[in-house]
């Protein structure tokens, strides 16, 4: 655990109280006050604001893929990646005490949950209703008092306000996993050139010059750099500019990582390191799991 992250006091999520943020706030950061904010722009703010001392914020998970937004928010945040975790999600499908399972007709539950159970919606003939948060999705469904609507969100919500579960991990695979990233005011980058692996995270933009991608690739390829992540996104509300996120496995001043990014300069437009932290222990895990789901599905 980083120093920045131990000596927290107040941490940021998205989401209201029992939300899977406030769960992922708990785990990685424990000894703090788990802070509620309506939108990922809030939780970001309260960092730079200086209300929170971190931020924790969903970037993916293993069955929705990306989340939405997060992307394009974190360039101009701002704030430093200073840790990452990775949150085992279990969805339980929360009721009114007493409401039969089959009686449900309505769910609620924010997007990226509902598109984690459509085995559930599909075999209940539910129709499905997204909320801005899976535990207030919950609330919703406590102040309704209606046994036919339902709510996918965390066992802790349905505690927190006083639901049923009706039925228990209805996520769609096992291997249900949401990865957080941590993120401070100030830049903490672990030592270079050591054995634990280090993650760096970055955005660029290519130069608008024949196979640009290709070129600012080779540099980590021909260096042995692993890159885990590539995803592109559009930018500025056109089709033409181009924004990549990229992640890599190692420092930026070990000298395969320090090569591959100048060659990542050379033929970019701008790049920007978003920060340097420690891979988290589930990681391998993690990564485990998605090629398992993968060999399954071929």
């Amino acid at each position: 655990m980083t120093s920045l992250i131990a000596q927290a006091k107040r941490v940021a999520f998205q989401g209201e109280a029992g939300a899977f943020g406030n769960q992922a706030a708990r785990e990685a950061v424990p000894h703090a006050e788990a802070v509620p904010q309506e939108t990922f722009e809030d939780a970001i703010e309260a960092v730079r604001s200086g209300a929170t001392d971190l931020c924790i914020i969903p970037i993916e998970n293993a069955l929705h893929g990306r989340i939405a937004d997060i992307h394009h928010l974190l360039p101009d945040a701002g704030l430093h990646i200073v840790g990452e975790h990775f949150l085992r999600i279990n969805l339980q499908l929360l009721g009114l005490k007493g409401a039969p399972v089959d009686g449900v007709r309505t769910i609620f539950s924010q997007g990226p949950a509902l598109g984690q159970c459509r085995k559930l919606i599909r075999e209940l003939k539910l129709h499905a209703q997204e909320w801005h948060d899976t535990a207030g999705s919950a609330r919703h469904v406590a102040e309704l008092n209606d046994p036919t609507v339902a709510a996918v969100a965390s066992a802790l919500a349905g505690e927190l306000y006083g639901l049923e579960v009706l039925r228990r991990d209805v996520e769609d695979e096992p291997h249900n996993m949401t990865r957080f990233l941590i993120m401070s005011r100030t830049a903490e980058e672990p030592a270079p050139h050591g054995d634990a692996t280090v993650m760096t995270s970055l955005v660029f933009r290519v130069r608008n010059v024949p196979a640009a991608l290709y070129k600012a690739m080779g540099g980590f390829a021909t260096n042995g750099v692993n890159m885990t992540k590539l995803e592109s996104y559009q930018v500025g509300g056109t089709f033409t500019a181009t924004q990549f996120y990229a992640e890599i496995e190692g420092h930026p001043e070990d000298r395969p990582v320090r090569l591959a990014l100048e060659e990542l300069q050379f033929f970019s437009s701008q790049s920007q390191i978003l920060g340097v932290y420690p891979a988290h222990a589930l990681r391998a895990v993690a990564a485990a799991g998605a090629v398992g789901a993968s060999s399954s599905r071929t």
